[in-house]
């Protein structure tokens, strides 16, 4: 049997230096989670939402998969999102993605990986829609980097084309919908002026 010793000493010392700081911190946080931000990220291991917006744990309610995709077959994304909206009352729902994105590269380039063809298959489906204009980018480097932009763009608006977004708007709850990309160069998140408080407001 194989086990984790260090992970665990780490989790120790983190437990530690957390309660150290802030004695009260564990016993306030087991009583409720009232976050204000829901992160739909990349599952991308060197994307951690906490740490690159800088909050703690309690204070960003986080689903990841592959590539960020939002499609209304996933149930898993959904129910997440309901709760968040619903139970929680986030007042932003945030899609971030990444540039480099191996998801958005292997759907660009149409790599077979196997069964995760099926999940990209959806940002594939970005980039037929965007094809026209993604060609008359030359720099192939530049064209990837758009797509990862694209995909923000369209998952974003696949947030607001939900039950669940519509439902709130319509009793009118107070959460915005947010599209935004980080660069793994430089540690930067890159507001791609995507913003939507109302159903009216969605492109």
């Amino acid at each position: 049997m194989k086990k984790l010793p260090k992970l665990l000493e780490s989790n120790r010392r983190w437990a530690e230096k957390v309660t150290r700081e802030n004695p009260q911190f564990f016993k306030t946080l087991s009583r409720q989670q009232a976050p204000k931000y829901m992160w739909i990220g990349c599952a991308d291991s060197r994307v951690p939402a906490n740490q690159i917006v800088g909050l703690m744990p309690g204070e960003i309610f986080v689903h990841r998969n592959v590539a960020n995709i939002v499609v209304h077959s996933d149930f898993n994304c959904l129910s997440a999102l309901q709760f968040a909206v619903d139970i929680l009352k986030v007042e932003h729902v945030i899609v971030v993605g990444h540039y480099g994105c191996g998801g958005v590269k292997a759907a660009m380039e149409n790599e077979q990986l196997g069964l995760v063809d099926n999940w990209v298959g959806h940002v594939r489906d970005v980039h037929v829609r965007h094809k026209e204009y993604l060609a008359t980018i030359e720099d192939k480097q530049k064209r990837f980097d758009r797509l990862c932009e694209l995909n923000v763009l369209e998952q974003s608006l696949n947030v607001c084309r939900t039950t669940v977004l519509r439902a709130a708007w319509k009793r009118a709850q107070d959460v915005t919908v947010h599209g935004w990309i980080y660069d793994l160069k430089d540690g930067l998140i890159r507001d791609l002026g995507f913003s939507v408080s109302a159903e009216s407001e969605a492109p």
